[in-house]
């Protein structure tokens, strides 16, 4: 995982970037991170095309354009590593951000100022209305 950013109340926000590291997270937090960062994946390797050339050099580039194209995974950790919620914040603007606490409950009642602060580190729009999934009507 890499740090992002620290919150108030010892809490730090650090970014998925494994299969690995999202399994754990799917453990840890009891949702599907996990089924949706491998579908990601492979979208974003489905969408790979390759340069012209010899057939070793297919995967040029590969690396690359999934790191630009696949949503970003974030978990919001305590000073003791508990798992306090997770974020897919995908690269375009216009794309919905999804954020869920453990077991898919709302991380805005009790993590509404860290969820504010990787806002302001993305520069994104991380509103409750908009990306807590289950409490859109």
């Amino acid at each position: 995982m890499e740090f992002v950013c620290d919150a108030e109340g010892g809490k730090t926000w650090f970014r998925i970037e494994t299969e690995a590291e999202a399994i754990r997270e799917s453990a840890l937090m009891g949702h599907a991170v996990e089924k949706h960062f491998r579908q990601a994946e492979a979208r974003a390797r489905a969408s790979y095309v390759p340069p012209p050339g010899p057939f070793i050099e297919q995967e040029i580039g590969l690396k690359g354009h999934i790191e630009r194209t696949m949503p970003r995974f974030y978990t919001l950790r305590d000073a003791e590593g508990a798992g306090l919620a997770t974020a897919m914040v995908p690269q375009r603007g216009d794309a919905c951000p999804i954020i869920v606490g453990v077991g898919n409950r709302d991380p805005y009642v009790e993590h509404a100022a860290a969820i504010r602060a990787l806002a302001a580190r993305l520069g994104r729009d991380l509103d409750r209305t908009r990306c807590y999934p289950y409490g859109r009507g």
